[in-house]
């Protein structure tokens, strides 16, 4: 038996927490229907003075799951959510999942082209989308299989209208597309017929930009979803009475697992502001009694960094975990410092649903004196964890390697993609491409990126996406992308190009010419212009050399 095979880490978790987590319903569905059951007038959603129970979700999710059936959604079909934090999100995938279908969460902060690979590639036949949105959803919606656009509005299920979120709080309905609210109207009282997906069915296809080339839909079932909500409920832990603020994306995986699966399997109130501001957000933790959030690091700096945030405000918190990107120890030293609340570190990826590592709850990560890396945690109960060498052999015990995880969080594959899937997932054994090791006690420390993947405030880019978009630019001969260190945002996108003869850009063109074709976190915050990138003897852009830069 190996060092793994032992898990030295148990011995570091908190005395309720078992070693082992028996999975309590086989979808989220089942989860969702117990929980029901239990608390049928329990809060599960509060949105500014908005207050939705299990019930009223119960209902309104029934009716909008009835309007999908009558439109031809079937079991199998996907509904892509292209929404801020509100309330519709929750509302529209328990509706997909009641009535058999595969939610598919998209960035709202992507352009046309990259929700048109989103839609194209899952087959989606339905978007539900922001009023604000529509356009995009339009512009990306030819050649793929998208057959109905749902349009709602962030103003919706909320009376208080707080102009530093919704600025003149006027509705502008576009026209053309079938308004949520209205189909749920139409069919209030009704519910579909029922389904019964299985823990092996998808329930939710999150896209990633994986290791290589185009963005791939990571296959995370029924089981995956329900497994990890009650590792977030029994390690963080949640209980009745809590209140979770939900502050990372409900698109992101840490969104969909840590925020609203949690809330509908214990069930407790999921706080929702529809976009991050530090002072609002601060409100509402303090307004809603909210006891655990878990967000990127940038969230918590944030605060630290905002004097109007004060230390009454988040006293409520009990538990405050953060994932996505690397903690700073100085980030979390100067927000306990400022709000009295330890920052606990989480580490998972999107095909891990979520944690695959945490800190236990009562224990504080200790810092690798080496890199000065803060550990991610120890693998959560039912998960074994590795690292192995180039040859996939498990190395020993402070040796540094593959991170690669085994366990029923795992998911089962990428969507239509099975040569990726035997490459990245052999035998359900997950190769994260992330650099690590772990030590005698069984703590794991993240030390480098095996892939050039950017991780910018938990976002990930894949370099070679900006550099197509910098390539269509008529003056470019040849672009790299790297990640550089960014103080607030863990790593920021720097672009290195050089142009082609008798041809003149400037950064700041370039910069613009992304931004107006990337998403918000893709685009190169720099630009450096040479003459010449520095290359192998056959011709690749050595990108390595450019980031030492």
């Amino acid at each position: 038996m190996s060092a793994y095979d032992e898990r030295p880490w148990l011995a570091l978790y908190d005395p309720e927490v078992p070693a082992e987590i028996s999975r309590e319903h086989d979808s989220v569905l089942e989860m969702f229907t117990a929980a029901l059951c239990r608390a049928p007038d329990a809060p599960v959603i509060k949105y500014f003075d908005g207050v939705i129970t299990m019930s009223e979700l119960d209902e309104l999710s029934g009716a909008l799951a009835v309007a999908l059936a009558e439109r031809g959604f079937a079991a199998g079909d996907r509904l892509a959510l292209f929404l801020q934090n509100v309330p519709q999100f929750v509302i529209a995938a328990l509706a997909a999942w009641k009535a058999g279908g595969i939610v598919v969460p998209a960035n709202p902060m992507y352009r046309e082209r990259e929700l048109s690979t989103v839609l194209a590639d899952s087959g989606a036949k339905v978007v539900v989308c922001l009023d604000s949105l529509h356009s995009v959803v339009e512009g990306a919606r030819p050649g793929t299989p998208v057959e109905h656009v749902i349009t709602t509005s962030e103003l919706e299920h909320q009376t208080r209208h707080d102009e530093r979120i919704f600025g003149s709080g006027q509705r502008a309905r576009p026209e053309g597309p079938l308004d949520m609210a209205e189909l749920i109207e139409q069919h209030r009282g009704q519910q579909p017929d029922p389904v019964h997906p299985g823990p092996d069915d998808v329930a939710m296809l999150p896209y990633t930009s994986g290791t290589t080339g185009p963005p791939k839909g990571s296959e995370n079932t029924h089981g995956n979803v329900v497994f990890n909500a009650q590792v977030y409920r029994d390690w963080m832990p949640v209980r009745e009475g809590d209140a979770i603020y939900g502050v990372a994306p409900l698109f992101h995986i840490t969104g969909l697992i840590g925020h609203l699966a949690v809330a509908l399997l214990v069930p407790v109130p999921l706080v929702l502001t529809y976009r991050f501001d530090p002072v609002v957000a601060a409100e509402a933790i303090a307004e809603h009694g909210v006891t655990f959030t878990i967000g990127s690091i940038t969230v918590f700096i944030a605060w630290s960094n905002t004097p109007e945030v004060t230390r009454e405000q988040l006293a409520g918190l009990r538990s405050v975990y953060s994932g996505g990107a690397p903690i700073p120890q100085a980030a979390i030293r100067a927000f306990q410092d400022k709000f009295g609340h330890y920052i606990h570190n989480g580490y998972g990826l999107t095909e891990t649903n979520s944690p695959s590592h945490a800190v236990p709850f009562s224990r504080e990560a200790p810092v690798d004196p080496a890199s000065g890396a803060v550990a991610v945690g120890v693998p959560v109960p039912s998960t074994v964890v590795r690292i192995v060498g180039e040859d996939d052999q498990e190395l020993p015990v402070g040796e540094i390697g593959e991170i690669v995880t085994e366990g029923p969080q795992v998911a089962i594959g990428y969507w239509n993609k099975p040569e990726e899937t035997a490459h990245a997932m052999p035998g359900g054994r997950f190769h994260t491409g992330d650099v690590g090791f772990m030590d005698a006690d069984g703590w794991f420390y993240i030390v480098d990126r095996k892939k050039d993947q950017i991780n910018a405030s938990g976002y990930k880019v894949w370099p070679r996406e900006v550099e197509d978009v910098l390539y269509e630019h008529e003056a470019v001969r040849e672009a790299a992308v790297v990640g550089a260190v960014d103080p607030y945002r863990g790593e920021t996108v720097k672009a290195f190009v050089s142009l082609k003869p008798d041809a003149s850009a400037s950064e700041e063109e370039l910069i613009e010419f992304c931004k107006q074709r990337l998403a918000a976190y893709k685009y190169p915050r720099a630009i450096e212009i040479r003459d010449e990138l520095p290359k192998t003897v056959t011709g690749k852009i050595l990108r390595r050399q450019l980031r030492e830069t």
